[in-house]
């Protein structure tokens, strides 16, 4: 199961990945095979145009996230970054702008096509402050205690083991560290089944966590003040959500 949902979402965003000089918009866009759909819910009309100016158009068309993870996270000059599911590049070239060239971004991705892309994004964009490397979001190729911040935008969803994934975001961010989410967030009141009734896994709806169920994640994983603001409604009872939370300080843990 967790393979099976693993490859189905590796085959849309190589699909995304390919068709993003004309097309994109897969996250509750519909999305087929074939049939690629710009969902104003997601993508790049939810970040400001004066940021995105100098970003090169193949990245922002194969921007598919449900929010901009760098307002949540709250950059600054300096510290290293490191976006989960950093597909075609877009947060992973602005993050690098904002924390400047005392800074890093990293992505980190398992699709080769985005993979290509952003590496070709980067290269467009002159961006010297920035690396990809290929791996799961559930088994970071990063060293514990690498980055300052972790974002992801409508990624985190799409695991099978989400668990897994803020582990490793735990586990890879510096004692007081912090993570800044853009993802998708059912109502408590939503079973999973309800939930796949709303839309696919691979559309970012039925993998999604209920705020509750985010909320206990992130403690189980221990990191404290969490919280989970919704933004924008995504389909019944779903909701475009910002995620916050911190990595205590070695003296509080």
């Amino acid at each position: 199961m967790t393979q099976d949902i693993r490859e189905q979402v590796r085959e849309r965003y190589a699909l995304a990945a390919v068709q993003a000089t004309s097309d994109s918009g897969c996250c509750g866009g519909g999305c087929g095979p074939s049939d690629l759909v710009v969902d104003e819910r997601f993508g790049a009309s939810l970040y400001d145009a004066q940021d995105t100016a100098a970003i090169p158009a193949e990245a922002l068309a194969a921007s598919l996230g449900c929010g901009n993870p760098l307002m949540v996270a709250e950059l600054r000059e300096g510290e290293r970054v490191l976006d989960l599911g950093s597909g075609g590049g877009i947060d992973v070239l602005l993050s690098a702008r904002r924390v400047g060239a005392t800074g890093f971004a990293y992505g980190v991705d398992m699709t080769d096509e985005m993979l290509d892309l952003a590496r070709a994004n980067a290269a467009k964009a002159s961006a010297t402050n920035v690396e990809f490397r290929k791996g799961t979001i559930e088994d970071l190729p990063l060293d514990d205690a690498t980055v300052d911040v972790v974002i992801s935008n409508c990624v985190v969803n799409l695991s099978p083991d989400k668990p897994a994934v803020l582990a490793e975001a735990y586990r890879v961010l510096v004692a007081g560290g912090r993570v800044g989410i853009s993802d998708v967030v059912a109502e408590d009141h939503l079973s999973p089944d309800q939930r796949a009734e709303r839309g696919s896994y691979v559309g970012c709806i039925a993998g999604a966590l209920s705020r509750t169920e985010y909320l206990d994640g992130l403690t189980a994983a221990g990191f404290v003040d969490a919280e989970v603001q919704f933004t924008h409604p995504v389909a019944d009872g779903m909701h475009s959500a910002i995620v916050r939370a911190r990595k205590p300080l070695t003296e509080e843990a």
